[in-house]
């Protein structure tokens, strides 16, 4: 932790007893973690780049999140998987939360704002299952609460992930001033006892009068957790869901090469493309 500030200043930096820093291997770590949250310490697992989880992803899947179902035995543990974007490189990069989407017994969150953390933290106090959270460097300087916008009649529907959220947010506000309706439904319980995109009938509704349909934002690849919503989507309303993440290449370092996050200007043209604007 000390390696990565403190995890973006978000940890005390004068190492009490109850913060362990393990080696930089990220392989056995989380070996360690699963063990701790067995004998009931609900420890609070950093994962300091969540492209690690290729690496250090297996205890959690294949012991954490099956050991209730399988034995019994509570494996309660809270993961800060912290994803940043720019410069990051190949490996450690963006979301990869969707490693974890198919293994039961895990649930997924991914909030930015400050009372989604809360909620999500209260909920793993009251609980004694993994919670994976995907955190973002750039949401920890936001204070404001990203809230829904839901029309009783939409020329479509954004329904963002992760960071994208800000931008999401952006271009609804660009595409509403150009004269177009545009509802958004922001999308932090990812996965909740095995049910993909957590999302009411409300919602549901607002899709379904929606135009258009559903724009679904990730910053990940689209072949997963997007996908997933995008298709339950279009089982609850018969509406097409489309869906924007990752451009599907390898990120490299420099700015030219790297692989971004859907920024605010691509979503208004995407959605344009989408009306055939």
């Amino acid at each position: 932790m000390s390696a990565v500030g403190w995890v973006g200043n978000t940890v005390p930096n004068d190492v009490p007893d109850h913060i362990v820093e393990l080696p930089t291997s990220d392989v056995m770590n989380s070996g360690i973690v699963v063990g701790s949250a067995l004998m009931n310490k609900r420890p609070i697992y950093v994962i300091r780049y969540q492209g690690f989880n290729w690496f250090n992803s297996a205890m959690i899947t294949n012991y954490a999140g099956k050991s209730k179902e399988m034995w019994n035995k509570h494996c309660p543990m809270f993961i800060r998987s912290i994803a940043m974007e720019k410069g990051i490189g190949p490996v450690a990069g963006s979301t990869h939360a969707s490693l974890y989407n198919r293994i039961p017994g895990i649930k997924i969150f991914s909030p930015m704002t400050s009372n989604e953390y809360q909620y999500v933290y209260d909920a793993f106090m009251r609980d004694n299952v993994p919670y994976y959270v995907s955190e973002h460097r750039g949401s920890y300087d936001n204070d404001k609460e990203l809230e829904d916008v839901e029309l009783p009649e939409s020329d479509i529907t954004l329904v963002p992930i992760s960071i994208t959220r800000f931008e999401a947010e952006k271009a609804r506000i660009i595409l509403t001033e150009q004269g177009y309706s545009v509802s958004i439904l922001h999308q932090f319980v990812l996965s909740e006892d095995n049910n993909i995109s957590c999302m009411f009938n409300d919602d549901f509704e607002t899709i379904s009068n929606s135009k258009y349909g559903a724009l679904v934002l990730d910053d990940d690849y689209s072949n997963g957790l997007a996908k997933n919503i995008a298709y339950d989507i279009m089982m609850r309303t018969n509406k097409k869901a489309h869906i924007m993440g990752l451009e599907n290449r390898t990120a490299g370092f420099h700015k030219d090469v790297d692989v971004l996050p859907p920024t605010c200007d691509a979503i208004v043209k995407k959605v344009k493309e989408i009306m055939k604007i």
